[in-house]
């Protein structure tokens, strides 16, 4: 884990960067007035914290400090707590529940977001638990996506579902769930297109893999996760906001925290929607996906 969190914090890096040395420009052991409030509040939101917690920051430090002399470190470790604070409650490990076997993670997301690879990772993970994973191959209209997911079965020992391009996602998801269920497996791992520009025609696909799957276990899938991308910053409210209005999602993985200086939307989504965040992503390898502690979050985002 030591590892992990030496990944995290060289991704947040950039961050930890951009909101430090703003945080260290406004306060350098001086009267916290409106003035450095209001420094701190545009700090907060181009940290893509957004305006809700950027607000509830502000009101803490006004009632708190207000009129008393703050230095910067002070200002940060006093941010960092009410960071850990928001995330605490949302950071969930994705545990398949062996009463429900296979357990079915549907996993949706924009193209591009690493919906396949972290279907991928989470494989890895199960194998290292020793559990057998299915993974099913539902964007079938990408090849690349097919074959990314055959790669990763490969690696990890995981048996993979196809189907030939433009086959109907609803009916793969279907026979991957009779085969995961003749074979014993223990998960299932759909993935699925990510299409936003047709909106209507995804909404349909993801309700008909939902329907289709519950032929077969009427309580599938058992987690429904949105892949968000940290580097789109403040989009990622607008995608939750839009998967939710197709499926009833159940958490969230955040990927590219590595190469993001948006960091910030971590704690701008618990914040906003209180869904579990299972992992978040630092890199291409399986190990690059790990839950992560809160605290340790909150410190290497503000550059503690």
């Amino acid at each position: 884990m030591s590892g992990f969190f030496s990944r995290l914090k060289a991704g947040l890096s950039r961050s930890a960067e951009k909101l430090g040395s703003n945080i260290a420009a406004t306060f350098t052991k001086r009267p916290l007035d409106e003035v450095a409030l209001e420094g701190l509040e545009e700090s907060l939101i181009a940290a893509d914290l957004g305006h809700a917690v950027s607000n509830t920051v502000i009101d803490l430090f006004r009632r708190t400090r207000f009129g008393k002399e703050v230095s910067d470190q002070e200002i940060k470790e006093a941010l960092a707590a009410e960071i850990a604070r928001i995330l605490a409650p949302v950071v969930v490990p994705l545990v398949p529940d062996a009463a429900r076997k296979p357990y079915v993670v549907l996993m949706t997301g924009v193209n591009g977001a690493g919906k396949t690879t972290t279907i991928g990772k989470l494989a890895s993970r199960y194998r290292d638990a020793g559990l057998i994973s299915v993974l099913a191959a539902g964007d079938t209209f990408r090849a690349a996506a097919v074959e990314q997911l055959q790669i990763w079965g490969e690696r990890t020992g995981a048996t993979v579902v196809t189907a030939p391009a433009n086959t109907d996602a609803a009916s793969l998801a279907h026979d991957a769930l009779a085969k995961a269920q003749a074979m014993g497996a223990d998960v299932l791992l759909i993935d699925t297109a990510g299409r936003l520009h047709n909106k209507t025609a995804l909404m349909e696909e993801l309700r008909k893999i939902i329907r289709v799957i519950r032929k077969l276990d009427p309580t599938a899938p058992h987690a429904t996760l949105l892949t968000l991308d940290a580097t789109i910053g403040q989009n990622a409210i607008m995608q939750v906001g839009t998967f939710k209005e197709m499926v009833e999602l159940t958490g969230l993985i955040v990927t590219k925290l590595d190469g993001s200086a948006r960091g910030g939307i971590v704690v701008a989504l618990a914040d906003r929607f209180g869904l579990p965040i299972h992992a978040v992503g630092t890199g291409e390898q399986a190990a690059d996906l790990r839950e992560f502690d809160p605290m340790e979050f909150a410190r290497a985002l503000v550059g503690l």
